[in-house]
């Protein structure tokens, strides 16, 4: 029997974690957005309604990342439905989680099960990135396909991407903090220079080597050896009020390492579960040092990405 409606749910993602820019992501499945997907009369894509933490979100299907995503989806499979979404927010905007990227993420997912899974699980990538695209203005995976896959996830190209998860051993949590700002990922972007020294870029490549060869390995202290970002942390870190200092103190509390989630503001720290109280008290107080109240969650590196929650 044919679907009337599907709601999907995906995870809030960290972008780049640390040494991997552009190409390596987590999942953080404690915040996430949802998506109804519903049959309409009316052709093409519609936004029907926007809530949650939502700020000043377009309705305009072309200038949403939900909307262009599921026209993306509808244009390359050829099928004619007209469908209405509902976006639930649970990401907050410019927090540096991949609040367009899940958004995107959960339409494809929704509507794909709405009109009874014309595209993959691999397939739907494309049309996520061509979502996330409105937002970010440029064409990478790196939130998209761990909020589609789950888990610790590296992404090669993108015409086509081919992702890869990465196992991350079991003793790892992940504590993330969020400041109550706002940073545009277009401006921390935009920041970047074109150009970077050799020697910065041979370290970046070994830290993302041993990154995921510790992560194959179990290997906690290479992975705690390998945890540094040395090319576009130090750029970014004038944007974070107190960067320094959070990350002192997530370093001091036993992390395996400290940097930025995605473009900012919310930072990340890896570390051992027994160390993830001190750490994510550590994190919070150095924010509240600067007058930053700032929201801490804790949650192993896992999940299994995006899924539907209803259908019917």
């Amino acid at each position: 029997m044919a679907l009337r409606f599907a709601t999907a749910f995906a995870p809030a993602s960290i972008g780049n974690v640390a040494v991997g820019f552009d190409v390596l992501g987590q999942s953080f499945p404690v915040l996430g957005d949802r998506v109804r997907a519903e049959l309409s009369s009316l052709p093409g894509v519609r936004i029907a309604a926007i809530s949650g933490l939502a700020g000043d979100l377009p309705h305009e299907p072309e200038q949403n990342t939900a909307g262009r995503a599921v026209q993306s989806l509808l244009a390359a499979t050829g099928i004619a439905s007209g469908i209405a979404l509902a976006i639930e927010k649970g990401i907050p905007l410019g927090s540096g989680l991949g609040g367009s990227a899940a958004s995107a993420v959960a339409a494809v997912v929704a509507a794909n099960e709405l009109l009874g899974r014309p595209c993959s699980r691999a397939e739907l990538l494309a049309h996520a990135v061509a979502g996330e695209t409105v937002a970010s203005g440029s064409r990478h995976a790196d939130n998209v396909a761990p909020a589609l896959f789950g888990g610790l996830v590296v992404t090669v190209g993108i015409d086509p991407a081919q992702v890869q998860r990465i196992p991350v051993p079991p003793a790892v949590r992940c504590v993330v903090v969020h400041p109550k700002m706002f940073l545009s990922t277009r401006e921390a972007r935009r920041i970047l220079r074109p150009e970077v020294r050799l020697e910065d870029a041979i370290r970046q490549l070994a830290n993302l080597a041993g990154l995921i060869a510790g992560c194959h390995a179990n290997d906690l202290g290479l992975i705690r050896a390998s945890l540094e970002d040395v090319m576009i942390e130090p750029q970014r870190a004038g944007l974070i009020p107190g960067f320094a200092e959070v990350k002192a103190a997530a370093l001091a509390g036993g992390a395996l390492g400290c940097s930025i989630s995605g473009a900012g503001p919310s930072v990340f720290a890896w570390c051992e579960e027994a160390m993830a109280p001190a750490v994510s008290d550590g994190m919070t107080a150095a924010f509240a040092r600067y007058a930053l109240d700032a929201t801490a969650h804790v949650a192993p590196v896992g999940d299994d990405g995006a899924h539907i929650l209803d259908r019917g």
